[in-house]
C-alpha cells in the first residue's frame, strides 16, 4: 500500500485554488499552504499497514459520528463537539457536519450494505472550523478522518454545511479500503468520479430525488457569490459548472497531461465516466446503479490501484452480469452500461 500515490487534493480542486491564488486571493494562497502542510503532516504519520488509525474512539459493529472543533486552527480533534447521544449543538456546523456523516454512513449500510468507511464499523471523525478561511475540505487517508474549512465567504461557503462535501470525502475513503486507487491521470480521475457518484446518490437519498428530479451538480452548496458559475462539476453536463470548466464529457477529450496539472486531469477527467454514471442512472435509478458501481469496485482483479476507464467499464460488465442473475439489476442493466459507456467514447478492446 505504501507504494500507492495518495490522495491529497480538497473537495475544491487544488488547480482551482491555484488560478485564484494567481490573481490575488490571499485566502486561496493560505489553504495552499495548508494543504501543503496537511500533506506534510499525512506523510508524517506512521501507518500500520492494512490497519486504521482511528484512535478517538473503538471501532465497533455500530459506527459512530464524532466532530470536533478545530476553532479556527490547523489541529485535528482539538475539541470534542458531538458525538452520538449528544444533544444538539449551539453550533451549526457542528450539528450539520454530524448530521451529514450520519445520513452517509446509513446510506452505506442500507443502499451499499457496507458497515462504515473500512466495511469494520470504523467511526467516521470530523473537525469542522478547520484553519481560518480554510477553502477546502479534505479526507486524510492516513489518519482516517476529515478537516473541513469554513471558506472565503465570497468565492466558497462553509463546507461543512453541505451534504456532497461530507459524503464526497467519505466516499474517498472507501475507496482507500476497497483497491486504494492510485490518485494520477485514469485512476485518479476514478478515484474523485467514485465520490461524485456517492455524493451525488447520498444527496438524493436524503433529499427524496430521483436521477430524473436531482440537478447532478457537484458543489452547488458551497459556492459563493463571487464563484463565476452554479458549481464546481455536473455530472449530466461536465464542462458547464462554471466559466472555464475544464471537465470533459468524451473519451476522445482525453489527453495524457503532465502530472503537475490536476494530478493529470484526475478532475478534468472524472467527467468521462460522470457523465456515463448520469446516463446510467437515468436508465436504472440512481440506487441501483450505484450499488452496481461500488460492487464494480470491489472487484481488485479488474479495478487495480492502476485502473484505466476501460477496466471500469469490464468490472461494471461482470458485477452487472452478476447482480441481473441474482435479480437485483433488471434485464436490460448490462446493455445499458454497454451503451452509456459507448456514447462518451469507452469500449472494450476487440481481440481477434
Amino acid at each position: 500500500m505504501s507504494g500507492h500515490i495518495e490522495h491529497e487534493e480538497g473537495f475544491i480542486p487544488k488547480f482551482l485554488l491555484e488560478e485564484l491564488a494567481e490573481k490575488g486571493n490571499e485566502d486561496a494562497k493560505r489553504t495552499l499552504a495548508g494543504m501543503a502542510e496537511l500533506a506534510k503532516k499525512e506523510k508524517q504519520v506512521k501507518k500500520t499497514e492494512g490497519q486504521a488509525v482511528n484512535n478517538a474512539f473503538e471501532a465497533s459493529h455500530n459506527p459512530k459520528c464524532v466532530v470536533y472543533d478545530s476553532q479556527g486552527t490547523g489541529e485535528l480533534r482539538y475539541k470534542l463537539s458531538r458525538k452520538e447521544g449528544d444533544a444538539l449543538h449551539n453550533d451549526q456546523a457542528v450539528n450539520l457536519t454530524f448530521d451529514f456523516s450520519s445520513k452517509t454512513l446509513e446510506y452505506f449500510k442500507h443502499k451499499l450494505n457496507r458497515n462504515s468507511i473500512d466495511d469494520e464499523g470504523m467511526d467516521v471523525i470530523c473537525n469542522v472550523h478547520f484553519k481560518k478561511n480554510y477553502n477546502n475540505a479534505v479526507w486524510l487517508p492516513n489518519q482516517n478522518q476529515l478537516a473541513i474549512g469554513d471558506g472565503d465567504g465570497k468565492w466558497f461557503i462553509n463546507l461543512s454545511k453541505s451534504l456532497d462535501v461530507v459524503a464526497h470525502e467519505m466516499a474517498h475513503g472507501v475507496t482507500q479500503y476497497v483497491n486504494h486507487l492510485d490518485y494520477m491521470r485514469q485512476s485518479g480521475a476514478l478515484n474523485e468520479h467514485f465520490s461524485d457518484v456517492i455524493g451525488t446518490a447520498v444527496q438524493q437519498y436524503v433529499k427524496g430525488q430521483t436521477a430524473r428530479t436531482a440537478d447532478w451538480l457537484i458543489g452547488d452548496e458551497i459556492v459563493g457569490t463571487e464563484f463565476p458559475g452554479k458549481a464546481l462539476r455536473s455530472m449530466k453536463e461536465p464542462g458547464t459548472a462554471y466559466i472555464g470548466d475544464r471537465q470533459v464529457s468524451h473519451f476522445s477529450k482525453y489527453m495524457e497531461i503532465p502530472l503537475g496539472d490536476d494530478g493529470g486531469g484526475v478532475h478534468y477527467y472524472s467527467g468521462i465516466p460522470n457523465r456515463a454514471f448520469y446516463l446510467a442512472a437515468m436508465e436504472l435509478g440512481t440506487d441501483p446503479a450505484a450499488y452496481l458501481w461500488y460492487t464494480a469496485l470491489q472487484d481488485r482483479e479488474t479495478i487495480k490501484h492502476n485502473a484505466k476507464f476501460v477496466d471500469l467499464l469490464q468490472a461494471l460488465l461482470i458485477a452487472g452480469e452478476k447482480l441481473v442473475r441474482q435479480g437485483k439489476l433488471p434485464q436490460s442493466a448490462v446493455a445499458v452500461i454497454t451503451k452509456v459507456f459507448s456514447d462518451v467514447g469507452i469500449l472494450l478492446p476487440v481481440h481477434a
